[in-house]
């Protein structure tokens, strides 16, 4: 990789704090398993003067989704469970699915439907939605769930919530971001006899050594925890919380949200993302064979994500995206219009996150920064390009 092109990383970076989109940001990039870049820049808690690090710990919200799919792929792998049984096998409450009529105005106009597979779920082909996005079953969603991450259910009352809420449409006919994947991990709950925090600790966090990694802060590790901020139209960095008096710290979360809950630093994170770029391995632990990573990584979509419905999602768009187990692939660069390989795969999280490893070019890439909603600038394809640029074979 050229060093002067990478280099223009920082400076972007930089440009991006000066300009008042971010208070700072953070990146590293792995080649061939060897550190290629890693800068950081501006502060993660400006009232501290808390300077973003290598070991900051941050709200990686959905990228979270990834790491509770691997772990239910390790169930997989062992017999425990198949992708086409349906929810209700084991969350029977989910067995008596209603999905709104096409055109349906108000959250009453439904009509029957098959309780979802565990591969819906994962793929966000299920009906099931999230309260941010737009129409009638959103809606329904914001008026049962009006906190962000539900923080005062567990997960299974959540779950239990939920069953109640209509489909937005019938199951495996269109795509639509959701809640799924904390179903999921509920499901892993039920097959485990254990909660989600113990299970993903003791099968991923702690074999990988991802040691700064879990749903909550520890008092011990505040001091390293990431203010969050919030673009809103009456201030573009308006404070959303400090990591001082975060509803992460630990003792205040009760629900173990397996599609946004997680915190992590760049390290920790970048652990996980080399383990997935590897084939299931790293540093001589194997958590999931090469074919199960293979086929995570595949499109499991009929067409691209934009052909079930889905026009954009964030600021990057469905066309040319395809969608795996618990992550995007690129099926067509061209078609992404964002520079990259083809089968790049990755996500990224709420508070502007990203990940993604690049198979083709033996390559993973991590960046953290705090600001809600995601798709207030365009920094992920910005990245992208400005990676893509400094590979020079």
């Amino acid at each position: 990789m050229d060093q002067a092109r990478l280099d223009r990383i920082g400076a972007w970076m930089a440009e991006c704090r000066e300009a008042g989109r971010y208070t700072g940001s953070s990146v590293l990039i792995l080649r061939d398993g060897e550190e290629a870049y890693f800068t950081a820049d501006g502060l993660a808690a400006p009232e501290r003067g808390m300077p973003y690090a290598r070991d900051t710990i941050v709200r990686i919200y959905s990228m979270t989704k990834l790491v509770t799919s691997a772990l239910f792929m390790m169930l997989v792998e062992r017999g425990q469970v198949v992708l086409d049984a349906p929810v209700s096998d084991y969350l029977p409450l989910f067995g008596e699915m209603r999905a709104l009529r096409p055109g349906a105005r108000d959250a009453g106009d439904t009509e029957p439907a098959r309780s979802p597979t565990l591969h819906e779920l994962l793929t966000h082909t299920s009906g099931m939605t999230y309260s941010f996005n737009q129409g009638v079953g959103p809606r329904a969603y914001s008026e049962l769930f009006p906190e962000l991450l539900f923080q005062d259910d567990s997960l299974e009352a959540f779950c239990e919530k939920l069953a109640g809420l209509p489909l937005c449409f019938q199951p495996g006919s269109a795509w639509e971001y959701s809640v799924g994947i904390d179903v999921i991990g509920r499901v892993i709950e039920v097959i485990t006899g254990k909660a989600l925090d113990t299970v993903m600790h003791d099968e991923i966090f702690e074999p990988l050594g991802m040691n700064d990694t879990g749903f909550d802060v520890p008092s011990g590790k505040v001091a390293r925890f990431a203010d969050c901020f919030q673009k809103r139209d009456d201030d573009p960095l308006a404070l959303f919380e400090t990591g001082e008096d975060s509803r992460f710290l630990q003792g205040r979360v009760s629900l173990f949200s397996g599609g946004g809950g997680l915190l992590s630093t760049l390290d920790d994170y970048m652990r996980f993302g080399e383990m997935i770029r590897q084939g299931g391995a790293l540093g001589g632990v194997r958590l999931l064979g090469p074919k199960t990573v293979a086929f995570m990584r595949g499109n499991h979509l009929p067409g691209d994500i934009a052909s079930m419905g889905a026009a954009s999602f964030a600021e990057m768009p469905m066309t040319g995206m395809g969608f795996g187990i618990g992550g995007a692939c690129v099926l067509d660069p061209a078609r992404v219009r964002v520079p990259g390989s083809v089968g790049d795969f990755g996500w990224g999280g709420m508070a502007s996150t990203y990940f993604w490893t690049d198979p083709a070019e033996r390559m993973s890439v991590v960046y953290f920064t705090q600001l809600i909603p995601s798709s207030s600038y365009t920094n992920r394809a910005e990245l992208k390009a400005l990676v893509q640029a400094a590979l020079m074979d």
